[in-house]
């Protein structure tokens, strides 16, 4: 596969995985045989990929349509200079949106709600979104990523209120199955935890790795042990091919379920139309639509990619009137640093919220009822 027919033909579901990652593109030099930029637009690119680096697989920028330089596809994956903006219109940029920073407890494990334990497993993701909420880590050294799993361990074995971990990063699923095997088995001999999730875009952006059976079999005897979930991230209905229909049902086939996380993102999934073709198609090939995310106020990321609230619950709105009972059980969320939101519509000139998870010590908060005014260009509340 070294010509460009021999890969766009390829047969992912043959492939080895280790070695197809060496043919992403990770620079903007090589990125220029995928797309035409002028002198100075290259310029600013390579300030760009400084601050967040690039990473697509070959399969992933197969997706693209080259005719349509605004291809919904190419804006999420090709780095831009509106990565540049960090103030304007939509208001404020945080690096830490989440508020991850304050539930850190050291070695890759944040610890927000009493009962799930979060673990930035690893910093690496088969491809750098240019949406990505946690930029400041992916692709690069974090004091927040995981370094010493036997503590992470220890931690949540030392936590009987916690019952249930997610994996995290990153994107475990990028870890060698045999790191993988050690931290999935070793969770399933923990008692209090009841599940254990794996957040995942892989199997949209390189589902070449599901293909190794060797991971596949790995899920599966997890799953004999304790109920797996997966978190997938689609945000397209473009991105649901039939190798990543395959690579789902491969995940299926071990037992897991598997749940959906899109974000909203203009230019991308930001209208009825798309976010209907997405819910089916999930639908479509086993996949339950979970949440769809408001875009975070992320550092050069909101300016670009953020939707007013106001808009946004119109289009969700309108694409659920066309969605059927199982398309339509996704939620609209706001992950806040409070918790995270449930973003139940409008009324009179007001966003309404429901707080659907507390963090640590703030039971109070949860399932609060929250109406705040909302000004036509906000993209995030104030709590």
């Amino acid at each position: 596969m070294n010509g460009e027919t021999d890969w766009t033909q390829a047969d992912w579901t043959r492939t080895d995985w280790k070695k197809e990652l060496s043919n992403n593109v990770t620079t903007v030099d090589q990125l220029k045989a995928h797309a035409v930029f002028s002198a100075e637009d290259e310029q600013e690119l390579r300030r760009v990929v400084e601050v967040h680096p690039i990473n697509i697989p070959r399969y992933y920028l197969g997706l693209i349509n080259r005719d349509d330089p605004a291809d919904p596809i190419r804006r999420m994956c090709f780095p831009s200079t509106e990565e540049l903006v960090v103030v304007g219109s939509m208001g404020e940029t945080t690096t830490d949106p989440y508020g991850d920073d304050k539930h850190d407890k050291g070695n890759g494990v944040l610890h927000k709600y009493d009962y799930t334990a979060l673990v930035v497993a690893t910093e690496y993701c088969a491809m750098y979104c240019r949406h990505c909420f946690r930029r400041r880590i992916v692709g690069r050294r974090s004091d927040q990523v995981l370094k010493d799993f036997t503590g992470a361990l220890e931690y949540i074995a030392g936590h009987p209120e916690i019952t249930n971990v997610i994996l995290s990063g990153g994107d475990p699923l990028m870890l060698p199955t045999p790191v993988l095997r050690r931290m999935l088995m070793s969770l399933a001999e923990i008692e209090h935890l009841d599940f254990v999730r794996i957040g995942s875009r892989v199997p949209v952006t390189f589902p070449v790795r599901i293909f190794e059976n060797d991971l596949t079999d790995l899920l599966q005897e997890f799953n004999n042990h304790k109920p797996l979930y997966v978190a997938t991230h689609f945000n397209h209905a473009r991105e649901i091919t039939p190798t990543s229909a395959e690579a789902i049902r491969r995940i299926r086939k071990c037992g897991a379920t598997i749940n959906n996380q899109a974000v909203l993102l203009r230019g991308v999934n930001d209208t009825a139309h798309d976010l209907v073709d997405l819910m089916n198609g999930l639908l479509g090939i086993g996949v339950n639509p979970y949440y769809l995310y408001q875009c975070m106020p992320v550092s050069r990321v909101r300016h670009h990619f953020q939707i007013p609230l106001k808009q946004g619950i119109a289009i969700v709105d309108r694409a659920r009137a066309d969605l059927n009972g199982y398309g339509t059980r996704f939620k609209y969320i706001i992950g806040h640093d409070v918790g995270k939101l449930e973003i139940c519509g409008m009324i009179d000139g007001k966003i309404v919220l429901k707080q659907i998870h507390a963090r640590s010590g703030h039971d109070e908060q949860a399932s609060r009822l929250i109406m705040q005014e909302l000004d036509d260009e906000a993209g995030w509340v104030t709590l």
